[in-house]
């Protein structure tokens, strides 16, 4: 299986950045830690040896991107503009500088995936993205970014959570390019995050946006469950 580390000089978040590649052809997959996890985090927690098979035969090519998690909506010791204001940043490098770096592979369809917070992650790059995925995959997410700046919120904090400027969308474009991304949502019954995810389903059904809400026994906020999840819902709904 091909493995490559790649680390630059971001411009957008002013340091060095690293990210894992896994696999040498395929849809490019955009993978998100967890909170404050890095970039090496699915390799070390069993997750790319979960989808070996998917790799080796050219299906998917990862792309591990690190966080800046504890400079931004884990920065407790800033004032969420700031937090907020730097995870604004962090998009600039995924859109500007990882993006134009996966397209070294010209196959043209992106997922995002991540677990825990990196689902957040992945959903709310997608939501403010949607002409740029395919498909997002989120484990165990939690949606309401408010409930790490304490109820606080102003455009940078409204405009990164999902939970607030879906509910108010009504762009015809966009709501016809997420209507066409294939979104997964998935969490444990007993998860703490799983009324998030009933109400984030709500809300894209009342803008009538296709998902898939799967609903796993127990609290499944593990990685042997993600693990399961990964390989599961890598190809589909």
């Amino acid at each position: 299986m091909l493995r490559e580390h790649h680390r630059w000089h971001s411009p957008s978040l002013g340091r060095d950045m690293e990210l894992l590649l896994f696999g040498h052809a395929g849809a490019r997959v955009l993978v998100f830690p967890t909170s404050m996890g890095r970039f090496f985090e699915w390799e070390d927690r069993g997750m790319i040896a979960a989808l070996a098979h998917h790799l080796e035969q050219g299906w998917i090519q990862l792309f591990c991107v690190d966080s800046v998690d504890s400079e931004s909506w884990y920065a407790k010791g800033r004032h969420p503009a700031e937090r907020a204001w730097r995870h604004s940043q962090y998009e600039r490098y995924l859109i500007d500088e990882v993006l134009p770096f996966t397209r070294n592979n010209p196959n043209p369809y992106l997922m995002t995936t991540g677990a825990s917070f990196g689902a957040y992650h992945a959903v709310n790059l997608t939501f403010r993205h949607p002409e740029l995925v395919g498909r997002v995959i989120g484990m165990s997410g939690l949606y309401d970014i408010k409930q790490m700046t304490d109820g606080y919120s102003d455009d940078t904090v409204y405009f990164n959570n999902p939970c607030d400027f879906l509910v108010h969308e009504h762009d015809a474009w966009r709501l016809d390019r997420l209507r066409r991304v294939e979104i997964i949502l998935a969490t444990g019954r007993d998860d703490g995050g799983r009324a998030n995810n009933e109400y984030l389903s709500g809300v894209l059904w009342s803008k009538q946006i296709p998902h898939a809400l799967h609903l796993w026994d127990g609290w499944a906020h593990d990685w042997p469950y993600w693990q399961q999840m990964i390989v599961r819902y890598i190809g589909g709904a």
